[in-house]
């Protein structure tokens, strides 16, 4: 069942993939070529991290206890569940190819999807580690304006998803 999650995505970047190689053959500069070098050039660099996280999320998978997972995160942990999901979330450093692995592998240890809502939300707009380099940039006023705005989103996210999405796997 996991496959069909994956093939339609697949499928519209096979598409767009190929529109764009015509598209940069058509203008005649040799585009194509230079795009796939850069490809080849990322996929190198990316896939020795992208290997070892799906590999720390499977494992994750299958040593976490599911009983323990359920209980700390899965459905029936409630907003004790969706506020630790908001503050590991907020922790958790990388970036969406660290993440979303991860979030897959407590998905399908147990964890509720209001949880993993809330670690993703809060993944993306507290990002602990990017604060430094924001306070340093924009101010500690700034920094301190924006977390203080966005502090509550997380855990409203997750009470959403939960609500209306309970059933979800």
């Amino acid at each position: 069942m996991r496959k069909r999650k994956v093939l339609i995505p697949t499928i519209m970047m096979a598409v767009i993939a190929v529109v764009l190689l015509y598209i940069g053959h058509r203008n005649g500069r040799g585009q194509e070529v230079e795009g796939l070098k850069l490809a080849f050039s990322m996929i190198v660099n990316v896939l020795p991290l992208l290997a070892l996280v799906f590999i720390v999320a499977g494992m994750a998978q299958t040593m976490m206890p599911h009983e323990k997972v359920v209980a700390l995160v899965g459905n029936e942990s409630g907003l004790r569940g969706i506020l630790i999901g908001a503050v590991a979330g907020g922790l958790t450093p990388g970036g969406p190819f660290v993440t979303m692995p991860l979030v897959a592998g407590f998905l399908g240890a147990g964890a509720s999807v209001g949880t993993m809502v809330s670690f993703m939300t809060a993944w993306s707009l507290w990002a602990v580690q990017r604060l430094p380099m924001e306070m340093g940039i924009l101010g500690w006023k700034f920094t301190v304006a924006r977390l203080a705005s966005t502090f509550i989103f997380p855990p409203i996210a997750g009470l959403i998803a939960q609500s209306f999405f309970s059933d979800f796997k």
